[in-house]
């Protein structure tokens, strides 16, 4: 894992460096939760996760500020002392020169933030946990169709860029052309974005690179999405039976999550993009607890039935 900086950090919840002293770039955050040293402060260092951002809030401030200077001096040096990653001291409170002094002497960066503990800690978490979440590539096409993320895959060459550009044409937005790359930020969501190099950008053979943001505008594009379904385009084979009805899913899977798939066969004269926005829509209306090929097969039942009645 190569981890995330404090300089990242800092720039992301516009923290306030207060040892300056220190290079950000080179301290790293390998773990996504935090930690209020309270226990720590009253010496009680058991199960402490000391790689974990530290935070301390008023009532841990309120604390410090109560104890003699030379009881505070020994609790400084072995919370600093004890290889932590960094230090945020929130509601705008300001540490003292002892804390900045000895922060210094260990390497240990201690920003300051106005906002309350409880939002700075949400805020901290749920950015660590998507910039350390599992990671891996895909070739293929992100899009945003009607709140839907749809992954485009196939093989190269088969219309997944001019399938997108259809798509943005109609008003839906491009997350990434080529390269996806997918993170698992928990074990039912995965979230797709393109790399920065070629954020934005759309390949198109024949013509070339263009820039979506540019031609279209910035409300065509966007830079994260989650992805709820994937759909495979892939050349028609007469010797191969597709599914018809739908009555079930079938599923691909990411670092272990799996999302729902659809094999789409190219055929000259097929509206791709057309396709892709009736299966987005098709898959919200199925989140929301209606299936179009269940109410079929449940009618074709029904009608059957009261011909066996009628009969009998």
């Amino acid at each position: 894992m190569s981890g995330v900086s404090i300089s990242a950090l800092i720039s992301k919840m516009e923290l306030e460096l207060l040892t300056t002293e220190i290079n950000t770039d080179q301290v790293k955050l390998y773990h996504p939760d935090v930690n209020r040293p309270a226990l720590q402060l009253v010496g009680f260092y058991e199960h402490f996760d000391k790689e974990r951002v530290q935070i301390i809030g008023n009532v841990e401030y309120a604390y410090i500020n109560q104890l003699d200077h030379d009881y505070r001096l020994k609790m400084y040096d072995r919370l600093l002392g004890s290889q932590i990653p960094c230090v945020i001291f929130t509601v705008g409170n300001v540490p003292d020169e002892d804390f900045i002094r000895i922060a210094v002497h260990y390497h240990v960066p201690v920003m300051m933030s106005a906002k309350r503990t409880s939002s700075v800690m949400a805020e901290v978490i749920r950015w660590l946990n998507v910039e350390l979440a599992p990671t891996t590539s895909v070739h293929g096409v992100l899009v945003d169709v009607y709140g839907e993320g749809v992954l485009i895959t196939g093989e190269s060459g088969i219309g997944k860029s001019e399938t997108a550009l259809e798509l943005i044409k109609r008003g839906h937005r491009l997350v990434s052309d080529d390269v996806v790359e997918i993170r698992k930020v928990s074990d039912d969501t995965l979230v797709g974005s393109a790399p920065g190099i070629t954020r934005h950008f759309i390949e198109l053979r024949g013509i070339g690179i263009i820039d979506v943001k540019t031609l279209f505008g910035v409300e065509s594009v966007k830079n994260t999405q989650a992805i709820d379904m994937v759909i495979n385009l892939e050349e028609w084979n007469k010797e191969k039976e597709y599914d018809r009805l739908g009555l079930e899913d079938h599923y691909t899977e990411f670092l272990g999550n799996r999302v729902i798939c659809h094999n789409i066969p190219i055929r000259p004269g097929r509206n791709l993009a057309l396709i892709v926005e009736t299966a987005a829509v098709n898959h919200r209306q199925k989140k929301m607890g209606y299936n179009a090929a269940r109410e079929l097969y449940n009618r074709v039942q029904q009608n059957l039935s009261r011909k066996v009645e009628e009969v009998d």
